[in-house]
């Protein structure tokens, strides 16, 4: 009991005496044992690495979870030692909605059709943007909060102890200041000069000793430095193999939607002609039907063909048979490889030029390209239209 109680008061000797140390560094009224210059650089280049790595984990946390509510519950998750829950991505929430209105509204209609093919899509970036997030998870967001949760605790705990023990050399050295000070008037403050002298020693020692340990320490940073950017490239890589992988499933949907199109336009303008048309033989003269149908403003228009209705011409198309206009015409430059669906269609290689216009009744995200001798239909969406 006895020896508690002379622990504890002699604790909160030195805690008092650090803290009148402390106060009187700050008032100016007492000398500081300053780190060498080294030193300092270290403790700022630690402290920078701290409050970035701070900051990128935050903000990456954003990025692959922007609900805030669950990163809330996936945080308290992880405090708990817990498995986080599955949770439906965005993407895949969509995906199970579009499947579900489609067979509402009838999986046989297009509209039907082409919202399951949009929906496998959804759910198919779903999917991707689970695994990227599971990627950058473990190879990027646990070795930052490893760093921050681990090594940085230790060094501010080090550091902690270093201040402490600077607060109690300079402590000493103004007991040995005050000693010396008493000694030049009364030999009898000899003993108190001894003692103070030793107590430095002590101090010292300990001084040195810690700040041996918390340099190393902070010279650590560097090899923090070096598994941070192994761990930034492997974020790097698995971000550019979801946007590839995300890149490539619109692709390949949009390839889908445009071979489709056409189909679906094209049944349209049939069923039309066959409930609402005259047989041909009855139609009006080409150049009457042409007048009575709107121009299209950006593209030339060529006349139709062979007196058929220009609700049907892109159905009974032939692209072999079929004039460019005298003049008028535009240049464009594709944007990516497209393969033709049949006969009646273009293929295409990214960056090509070629030439296009429009058919009076066609389907306004259809033209006609022209490369060399051959020609056909392209879609609109795989070009840039140059003036």
């Amino acid at each position: 009991m006895d020896f508690n109680v002379k622990k504890l008061a002699s604790d909160a000797g030195v805690f008092f005496s650090r803290a009148m140390q402390f106060t009187e560094e700050k008032l100016g009224q007492a000398e500081k044992t300053e780190l060498d210059a080294h030193f300092e650089n270290l403790l700022a280049r630690a402290d920078s690495t701290k409050n970035w790595t701070e900051k990128i984990l935050r903000q990456t946390e954003v990025l692959l979870q922007p609900n805030p509510s669950a990163r809330v519950e996936e945080f308290l998750y992880e405090k708990l030692d817990r498995k986080v829950p599955s949770r439906v991505t965005n993407g895949e929430l969509l995906a199970q909605y579009m499947t579900e209105a489609a067979n509402d509204f009838g999986p046989g209609t297009p509209y039907g059709k082409t919202l399951i093919k949009v929906g496998e899509t959804q759910r198919r970036l779903g999917a991707a943007e689970r695994d990227f997030i599971h990627s950058a998870s473990i190879n990027f967001l646990t070795p930052l909060r490893n760093f921050l949760e681990g090594d940085w605790r230790t060094i501010s705990k080090e550091r902690r102890i270093l201040q402490n023990r600077r607060l109690d050399l300079d402590a000493c050295k103004a007991r040995l200041k005050k000693a010396k000070a008493a000694e030049a008037k009364a030999a009898l403050w000899s003993d108190e000069v001894e003692k103070a002298e030793h107590e430095l020693r002590l101090t010292q020692t300990e001084f040195d000793r810690q700040a041996e340990v918390t340099r190393l320490l902070l010279e650590g940073i560097s090899s923090t430095h070096v598994n941070h950017l192994r761990c930034l490239h492997e974020f790097v890589e698995s971000q550019t193999n979801y946007y590839a992988q995300c890149y490539q499933y619109m692709l390949d949907l949009q390839k889908q939607l445009g071979s489709s199109k056409g189909e679906i336009f094209s049944g349209t303008f049939v069923g039309n002609a066959e409930s609402t048309s005259p047989p041909p033989a009855a139609t009006s003269p080409p150049a009457v039907a042409a007048a009575t149908l709107p121009a299209v403003p950006t593209i030339p228009v060529v006349p139709t063909i062979g007196g058929v209705p220009n609700t049907v011409a892109e159905s009974v198309l032939n692209p072999n048979e079929v004039k460019p206009p005298a003049s008028g015409t535009r240049k464009a430059r594709v944007l990516y490889d497209y393969e033709a669906a049949d006969s009646t269609e273009l293929a295409l290689l990214a960056d090509e030029m070629i030439t296009v216009y429009s058919l009076p009744g066609m389907d306004p995200d259809w033209l006609i390209g022209e490369r060399g001798n051959q020609k056909g239909k392209v879609p609109v969406t795989y070009l840039e239209l140059l003036s």
